[in-house]
């Protein structure tokens, strides 16, 4: 099964190897027909701190790293 890779934007990078990343996701409202957007933050293992705050990023799920970290950074989107 592959691995799933998200666009983000970091929100905080204010703890060590690690960057919050806010992804939204996008789709009609099953009843109402209308778009609707949620977002959800994922905790994302950033081994060189090199994601700072504004930061468009993939990020891959992998094993749990940490009680909340199962993604890790993959690379940044050219901004």
């Amino acid at each position: 099964m592959p691995k799933r890779v998200l666009q983000g934007v970091v929100v905080s990078d204010k703890q060590d190897k690690t960057v919050v990343v806010k992804v939204e996701r996008r789709f009609t409202h099953p009843v109402m027909k209308k778009t609707v957007r949620k977002t959800k933050n994922y905790h994302a293992h950033d081994e060189n701190n090199t994601a700072k705050v504004g930061d468009t990023v993939f990020i891959e799920e992998t094993k749990p790293l940490s009680k909340l970290k199962t993604w890790v950074l993959v690379d940044q989107a050219k901004a």
